[in-house]
């Protein structure tokens, strides 16, 4: 029994017609011998589950960089909250929701130790400049199973590459990404500010409340609902002018208020000092890193300066910090 072509015949028969067929992909860059059980979006999921750029997430900064506390968001945490609010958009105009799932949990799998404001300096830094989406496909296509890559679907990478870029994704799963990475992040991140104490929600200007909600909940409600209805049964992913300004807006008020403000941004310039620390001593010393960021670079595949960017890139916070005390300071100097 073939479990994946009865899969595959229940898209079809089932899925809208916009939908991304698992049998229809353009397929992987490496051919692969197709799996029995699984079809190919669902196989590319696992593997970004199952990689160790997904389970390094858990220790980088979201927004707030060393919160003291256990509920204030990660990026593994937002990973999940962006694919929980895609695959009910995704399930709800019958999309390809393992499409839409797989492009979700691997979004993020490039971004750097604390945050954009790590990314923010590794653009500088490098000379062939970072971008966290760029950095996700790097990822994907090459850095994963010791420089193997996952070789993962081309409708994956798009949706993973263009997923904050000034380009579209070429599929509708991967639009709902997209507006999904947006609504998760507003949203958690307000709920996080307030958990700081930098906001509180009746600060919040109410031309955007009375439009999307007085709380998490209400404005998850109002966005969701709002794509869902615009969108359904149309070959594209809408959400209505007035809903999307007030987004905009909200957003605008987050960098404005919570993004810029100096107690959730005190420690910024410590941790860019540390990455510019760590690139440098790395470009000096690169066969101090891990054995196979060395073979890119004795390849001659890969310039030294991208392969270091790559290895700082892809640490935790937790790593980068330890790895910085260990290089810099005296053990004897050390606080116990």
């Amino acid at each position: 029994m073939n479990i994946r072509k009865i899969q595959e015949a229940f898209e079809k028969q089932y899925l809208s017609l916009f939908a991304s067929l698992s049998s229809e992909s353009k397929g992987r860059d490496r051919y692969e011998k197709p799996c029995d059980v699984r079809p190919v979006y669902q196989r590319d999921r696992d593997r970004i589950l199952h990689s160790k750029a997904f389970r390094r997430l858990k220790h980088k900064t979201q927004v707030f960089l060393a919160p003291q506390g256990d509920h204030y968001r990660t990026r593994l945490t937002h990973t999940l909250e962006v694919s929980q609010i895609a695959r009910t958009i995704a399930k709800a105009l019958r999309l390809n929701e393992d499409l839409t799932e797989a492009i979700a949990l691997g979004h993020d799998l490039g971004h750097t130790p604390f945050g954009h404001t790590g990314e923010a300096v590794l653009d500088i830094i490098c000379p062939y400049g970072f971008s966290h989406s760029e950095q996700s496909v790097r990822i994907v296509e090459l850095l994963e199973k010791n420089c193997e890559g996952l070789n993962l679907t081309i409708e994956v990478r798009d949706g993973i590459r263009n997923h904050s870029t000034s380009q579209m994704p070429a599929t509708l799963e991967g639009k709902i990404v997209r507006l999904s990475d947006k609504i998760a992040y507003i949203n958690h991140d307000i709920d996080d500010a307030i958990r700081g104490q930098i906001i509180v929600e009746t600060e919040i200007p109410e031309c955007y409340t009375n439009i999307l909600g007085h709380s998490s909940k209400q404005r998850l409600n109002t966005l969701i609902y709002d794509i869902i209805k615009n969108s359904y049964e149309r070959n594209d992913i809408i959400i209505s002018p007035d809903i999307e300004e007030a987004m905009i807006g909200l957003r605008k008020y987050m960098f404005a208020n919570v993004y810029t403000n100096p107690k959730a941004k005190s420690e910024e310039s410590k941790a860019q000092n540390l990455l510019r620390t760590l690139y440098e001593y790395y470009l000096d010393n690169c066969k101090n890193m891990p054995y196979e960021f060395v073979h890119l670079i004795e390849a001659g595949s890969e310039p030294k300066e991208k392969v270091v960017c790559d290895y700082i890139a892809g640490m935790t916070d937790q790593y980068a910090i330890a790895t910085y005390e260990e290089l810099c300071i005296p053990s004897s100097w050390k606080v116990y």
